[in-house]
């Protein structure tokens, strides 16, 4: 199985993504930074000091993730190993084009380009814009310092996707307490796991 995590900024992906990967002795893994060259591709976007055009921070995040495929994700999948990923091409389309407003299908095709699959379950946690606020750093990067409405753009994008493709998304209210969304979660990847099998 291949899980996405995706959501906005302090949604708590990464909690969830590293509970969920423990529960199915999966491979974890992040974008941006999974690889070495993922890495120094990730401080260049986030820098709070730098200017980052948005064609330019596509392109970036498109190459990560050709590298993320090529070194991570690829190899894992072909042993046979279950995958979960805190964010993928879901936060490109939401973040570039939805956020960004970059042409949808020109940002997912430089996902296609970088020979990025479907996963097989997109876990979307939704918060509140006020539970976001208490959860962000004191001193936000790049993207999360880029403002209010950008970010419900994001949201939105996110959230037409999971309507637009409920048989690979679950939103899961992200609101609660860590343990308690955990359980949410894991109730609807055994539900997806026992469907598919």
């Amino acid at each position: 199985m291949f899980v996405a995590f995706e959501g906005g900024e302090g949604s708590g992906k990464s909690t969830q993504a590293r509970l969920l990967a423990s529960r199915l002795d999966a491979v974890l893994t992040h974008e941006p930074g999974g690889t070495r060259l993922g890495a120094r591709i990730r401080q260049l976007v986030l820098d709070a000091g730098g200017t980052v055009d948005p064609r330019a921070e596509a392109l970036l995040f498109a190459a990560d993730r050709a590298q993320h495929m090529a070194e991570v994700i690829g190899p894992a999948l072909a042993r046979g190993d279950d995958v979960v990923t805190d964010r993928y091409v879901y936060s490109s389309v939401a973040y570039q084009a939805f956020g960004r407003g970059l042409d949808r299908q020109a940002v997912r095709t430089l996902s296609d380009f970088a020979a990025a699959p479907e996963a097989d379950l997109v876990v979307y946690l939704a918060v509140s814009p006020a539970v976001r606020a208490q959860r962000l750093k004191s001193e936000p990067d790049r993207i999360e310092a880029s403002g209010d409405e950008f970010h419900a753009r994001v949201d939105d994008g996110f959230r037409a996707m999971a309507a637009a493709d409920p048989h690979r998304w679950v939103v899961v209210d992200g609101d609660g307490a860590a343990d308690e969304v955990a359980e949410k979660v894991w109730a609807a990847v055994s539900e997806r796991a026992a469907r598919a099998g």
